[in-house]
């Protein structure tokens, strides 16, 4: 009786040792775990974004656009070589004078310094009652619109206006071709960005037949009287082309038609130029034959690597303009293998080929 009392008196204290819960675990994963889950989450991201639902293949249509486009438009070795491409840092045109984009860390510290000098600037300009005005020219996803965003991202908006017209009304298309461009010109102290221009009518109008062979060599004849008309007028003109080669081109569009984000940066007018190189190609020979005067001439910026297209063109307009208290050794750095005037730069299949320096970069 003994022993079975002992048991009994022991059976609670041992029940106690055998049975508790595990605690759980209370230790932090590994950093090989964090790592994972971001990848793996990472990875259905962008299989959300490469392969969407049938709803937002409608709100999103522009995939389907440009794969069409590309294989009946597109020559099947430019498609393979941008397909080819070791990374987006990988500059695919051989006529670029580098092989890879810009570093971003070199190029967020000379950006900053650069927009405080585009502060000075606007100062002066608003101090001094100048009037500037920059037009922003080129091939579809060239970069324009980017380029636009660093200038003024840092400038009074009451003094710094951008100007991106619509295609014009039945009202505007009775008027001279040229009159609701000149609505839009500054008053003393502002500075205007031109998202494309007047430089519609030899480009996209021309191209897609939009206006007739009068029209077009009636342009011809009045752009460098208008724009002579304003140089003399005290307005500072400035005229950017943004050069893009078809290799780029081409990766641009493939990477915004994939992008829910990027799509509406697309329309079918864009789409199609795609198959219009040459004629688009033509279309700025002539125009930079006809329009590319003393009195306001081009300026080529090649814009295959954005971020030195970016710090060039600011860094080119900073060393044109006489404002109080100029960085020079900064603003004057410009680079002259990436913008340049119309003469010196050219790129593959134009008129002359650019003979290129050495390149200094791997």
């Amino acid at each position: 009786m003994k022993t079975r009392r002992s048991t009994q008196k022991d059976l609670p204290e041992k029940a106690e040792v055998e049975e508790p819960a595990k605690p759980a675990q209370t230790s932090k994963p590994k950093k090989g775990d964090k790592k994972s889950k971001r990848k793996k989450e990472k990875g259905n991201s962008s299989l959300q974004r490469s392969a969407p639902d049938p709803l937002a293949n409608k709100a999103f249509p522009m995939i389907a656009v440009i794969d069409e486009q590309i294989r009946t438009t597109i020559p099947p070795e430019l498609v393979e070589r941008v397909k080819k491409a070791k990374s987006k840092k990988h500059i695919i045109s051989e006529v670029y004078p580098y092989k890879r984009m810009m570093n971003k860390e070199d190029y967020e510290k000379e950006i900053a310094l650069l927009q405080i000098e585009l502060v000075k600037m606007q100062t002066w300009v608003q101090h001094s009652g100048e009037r500037i005005v920059i037009i922003f020219e080129g091939r579809d996803a060239a970069g324009k619109g980017g380029t636009i965003k660093r200038f003024v991202e840092n400038l009074n908006p009451r003094g710094a206006r951008i100007v991106a017209l619509a295609k014009p009304t039945e009202t505007e298309r009775g008027q001279w071709y040229f009159q609701r461009y000149a609505t839009q010109l500054p008053t003393k102290g502002e500075i205007v960005f031109l998202d494309r221009s007047w430089y519609n009518r030899v480009g996209v109008e021309h191209v897609m037949g939009f206006c007739t062979p009068h029209e077009y060599l009636e342009f011809m004849r009045q752009a460098p009287e208008f724009e002579r008309m304003l140089v003399r007028s005290g307005i500072r003109l400035f005229k950017f082309w943004f050069s893009v080669s078809r290799e780029e081109q081409l990766r641009r569009f493939m990477s915004r038609a994939r992008d829910p984000i990027k799509q509406w940066k697309l329309s079918p007018m864009d789409v199609e130029s795609l198959g219009r190189w040459d004629e688009y190609t033509r279309a700025k020979e002539a125009m930079l034959f006809y329009t590319d005067t003393a009195d306001s001439p081009w300026h080529v910026v090649r814009s295959d690597d954005k971020k030195r297209a970016r710090l060039s063109s600011i860094k080119f307009l900073l060393s044109s303009i006489p404002y109080d208290g100029r960085d020079h050794r900064l603003v004057q750095g410009y680079d002259p293998q990436v913008v340049g005037s119309a003469k010196d730069i050219y790129e593959l299949g134009e008129n002359q080929p650019h003979p290129l320096p050495e390149d200094s970069e791997s």
